[in-house]
C-alpha cells in the first residue's frame, strides 16, 4: 500500500515494513542515474542509523538494497498536527543532538516528526548530509522556522522554545541562530 510520494521516492507499506524506493530519472544518463540513486540511499540509511547513534529517534533499518530501504514503521501523530511549545523545545534537543554529531537532516518539517509516546521520531533523511559548517546548520534551522511560521499558529511561542531546547544540547548553537538571522535577512532581498 503506497503512503507517500516524492520528487525521489515512492514510499509503502508492506507486511508491517516500510519500503522507500528511489525512483530512475528519464532525464539523466541511466549509468550515472544508477549512481546517483544507489548513493543517495546508502547515504540516507547511514546517516538515519547515525544519527540514532546521536541519540536521536529514527526508524531502525531493516534491510537495504542497491535503491531501496526497508524500515521500521514509526506509528504515533504527525508533529505538525499536535506540536506545542513543549514539542518545539524537544526538537531543538533534538537538531542540537543531530548538529553536534555534524548531521545536516536537510528537510526539518514538522511532518518529517513523528510524536511517539512522548518522544519525537526523526524521519525521512533523503536530503541529509555529514558537515559542521555554520552555515549548513543555519539553512537546516532556517527550514524548520520558515515551516512553523507558514503552516502553525503562534510560531514565535514555538521558535522560543526549540531555540531554548537547541542551546541547552548545543551551546555552540547562539552562532548558527545568529546565522539564521542573517539568511532570513538574505531571503528579503532575493
Amino acid at each position: 500500500m503506497e503512503i507517500g510520494r516524492g520528487a525521489e521516492a515512492v514510499i509503502t507499506l508492506e507486511d508491517g515494513v516500510v519500503r522507500k524506493w528511489r525512483l530512475p530519472k528519464s532525464y539523466r544518463l541511466p549509468a550515472l542515474d544508477e549512481r546517483i540513486r544507489q548513493e543517495r540511499t546508502i547515504r540516507e540509511a547511514r546517516i538515519t542509523s547515525d544519527a540514532r547513534r546521536h541519540g536521536v529517534l529514527t526508524p531502525i533499518i531493516c534491510d537495504i538494497s542497491r535503491f531501496e530501504l526497508k524500515m521500521e514503521h514509526i506509528r504515533g501523530d504527525k508533529l505538525k498536527d499536535v506540536i506545542n511549545p513543549d514539542l518545539s523545545r524537544k526538537v531543538g534537543e533534538m537538531v542540537g543532538r543531530l548538529h553536534q554529531g555534524g548531521i545536516i537532516h536537510g528537510d526539518l518539517t514538522t511532518s518529517n516528526m513523528i510524536l511517539v509516546e512522548g518522544d519525537i521520531c526523526l524521519i525521512d533523511f533523503g536530503l541529509s548530509f555529514i558537515e559542521r559548517s555554520t552555515e549548513a546548520q543555519g539553512v537546516d534551522v532556517h527550514v524548520y522556522f520558515q515551516t512553523l511560521e507558514s503552516t502553525h499558529d503562534r510560531p514565535e511561542e514555538l521558535i522560543e522554545a526549540f531555540k531554548a531546547g537547541y542551546l541547552e544540547v548545543y551551546p555552540p548553537g547562539e552562532a548558527v541562530l545568529k546565522r539564521v538571522k542573517e539568511i532570513k535577512a538574505r531571503g528579503r532581498y532575493l
